[in-house]
């Protein structure tokens, strides 16, 4: 398969009421990449992605608060994704992604003191198909599919707004455009937006829905013999996400919108490519009293076949 740079848009905030306890993750927008995870002929990739986040500062609107004013101290978490990706033919594509994360959770209990509290299980599974039957070079294609409720939902140290897994069956719709620019067409832009819906989820909790999108330029790269190239990427990556609902959702400390920019750099070694980017937040406006990451970090390596 054909691919040239890959970007997945890396962002997450998490939200206290007062001094309860809190934390709503959209941790969806994983999930928005370039032109590398999309078909552009027949064939697949399997892919191994790891994201940091350190969500240590609160924040309220748009700008930092005290820490006092929320409970939740400090979410950092690793997540590790292994997915595949298969086309079958020039319109008919399918993914799927299986995500494991690694959390360390600190937060001041109702007793005043600060505790500690570290938990790994795998996350949502998520199944897409892509159609890209909209345009003769494959440019322009519809994503759509099911994050599926497999996370661990049940951790007893983290509330439901901290758990690995939503506990909900959300569905998936987005669309993407890829484009050349330039006298010798060695520039390239991309855009790309997905839709995430909760259609089922406990009574105690529904996250809220969020839309993110990316769009970005980079340059067709750098030549050093053979099939080694390097490539730089530049994005902007945005997200909105709305309030969370259910007994336990606390919708008046969730709910955000926040922008990146995200520089970032691909090794391609012909079917094997390299890919890492780190993303600095420029925009926050939060509900509430979240915690916030400012700075999300990225390697990702794939292999067609």
């Amino acid at each position: 398969m054909n691919r040239t740079t890959h970007l997945t848009l890396a962002l997450a905030a998490c939200a206290a009421p007062g001094l309860a306890a809190a934390c709503a993750c959209g941790c969806g927008v994983f999930d928005v990449g370039t032109s590398s995870m999309f078909p552009t002929g027949t064939g697949g990739m399997v892919f191994i992605e790891q994201d940091f986040m350190d969500q240590n500062q609160n924040w309220s609107g748009t700008a930092s608060a005290a820490a006092l004013n929320n409970s939740d101290q400090r979410i950092r978490t690793n997540f590790w994704t292994m997915g595949a990706q298969y086309t079958f033919t020039r319109s008919w594509s399918v993914a799927v992604e299986v995500p494991y994360w690694d959390r360390l959770f600190d937060t001041i209990g109702d007793t005043g003191t600060l505790g500690t509290f570290n938990h790994s299980a795998q996350g949502d599974v998520r199944v897409k198909g892509i159609y890209t039957g909209l345009s003769p070079d494959l440019s322009t294609g519809i994503t759509f599919g099911v994050k599926l409720p497999t996370g661990d939902s049940t951790y007893a140290n983290f509330d439901p707004d901290t758990e690995i897994g939503t506990g909900s069956t959300d569905l998936l719709l987005g669309a993407y455009h890829l484009d050349r620019f330039g006298a010798d067409s060695s520039w390239s832009w991309f855009a790309n937006a997905q839709w995430e819906q909760p259609v089922a989820h406990k009574a105690i909790y529904r996250p809220g829905a969020e839309i993110d999108a990316v769009v970005g330029t980079y340059y067709r790269g750098w030549n050093f013999g053979g099939s080694v190239r390097i490539t730089p990427v530049l994005q902007i990556e945005g997200a909105y996400r709305r309030h969370d609902g259910g007994t336990l959702g606390q919708p008046q400390d969730s709910g955000y919108t926040r922008a990146f920019l995200t520089p970032g750099i691909e090794l391609d070694t012909g079917n094997v490519r390299i890919y890492a980017d780190v993303a600095n937040a420029v925009y926050t406006n939060s509900s509430g009293n979240q915690l916030m990451a400012r700075t999300l970090f990225k390697l990702n390596i794939s292999a067609a076949f």
